[in-house]
């Protein structure tokens, strides 16, 4: 069984999650409680550094986040953030009583796609939280809900979840994203200049041996004897294939 398409009915946005960074509880809980009302899962972090725990583990959709942290100030949890590759594109809205403008543009600079100050409308951070979404992904509006089944393996699209023979495993962002992509041409081989540009983009500058790195974490995750892959398969002198079938083995 190969990839299923689960419809969904027309102006019904998918359960995205959204993690809060942010020290005041009360604050947590307005915010908490006005997104999932909006349809919202939620996680929280009480301090900076479980909230970058939490961004690597929990894989959220966007990041709301306060600047006046305990320990690890926001702005440095903004430039962590924005320094690792699998939270790089993650949306971040700020959410601070810091109103100037310096603080403003230090955390745009930062890498923030929005910003909004306290006393603030929850009203208005849901309609911001959503905008900020819609900008990072596109509109949702009649997408159909994406699962890949096949063999051992599922993998729900809109989720990132994954599991392999009914357990569940973590893979990376870039992993997560090789891994879709090579089950979109199975047989097709791909030479590392063209996985780059089709992966990772054109505007992206790295080193072809990159690919290597991220295909050799991907089989260790998915292949029963990365030693001896069977599914994501190397083709000398030119690059990779994906072999599918090998799941039902």
């Amino acid at each position: 069984m190969e990839t299923q398409v689960q419809p969904k009915s027309p102006l019904i946005e998918p359960k995205r999650k959204i993690l809060i960074v942010e020290d005041e509880k009360d604050i947590r809980d307005l915010v908490r409680y006005n997104l999932e009302i909006e349809g919202f899962s939620v996680v929280e972090a009480s301090d900076g550094e479980l909230g970058l725990t939490l961004a690597a583990r929990e894989r959220p959709a966007l990041i709301i986040l306060d600047l006046m942290l305990p320990g690890l100030p926001g702005l440095e949890v903004c430039r962590l953030l924005r320094a690792r590759e699998e939270t790089l594109r993650l949306p971040i809205l700020i959410l601070t009583a810091r109103a100037s403008e310096v603080d403003k543009v230090l955390g745009l600079e930062m890498g923030a796609d929005d910003y909004v100050t306290k006393p603030f409308s929850p009203r208005e951070l849901v309609a911001r939280v959503k905008a900020v979404l819609r900008r990072a992904y596109g509109p949702v509006l009649d997408r159909p809900h994406e699962v890949y089944e096949k063999g051992r393996l599922r993998i729900d699209y809109d989720t990132y979840e994954v599991t392999l023979a009914g357990q569940p495993i973590t893979l990376g962002l870039r992993e997560f994203e090789l891994l879709k992509f090579f089950l979109q041409y199975p047989q097709r081989v791909f030479s590392r200049s063209q996985i780059l540009d089709l992966v990772w983009g054109q505007d992206v500058y790295v080193e072809p041996r990159t690919v290597d790195v991220h295909i050799r974490r991907l089989r260790q995750r998915i292949e029963r004897d990365d030693a001896n892959p069977t599914m994501i398969l190397t083709v000398r002198g030119v690059g990779y294939k994906c072999n599918p079938d090998a799941l039902a083995e």
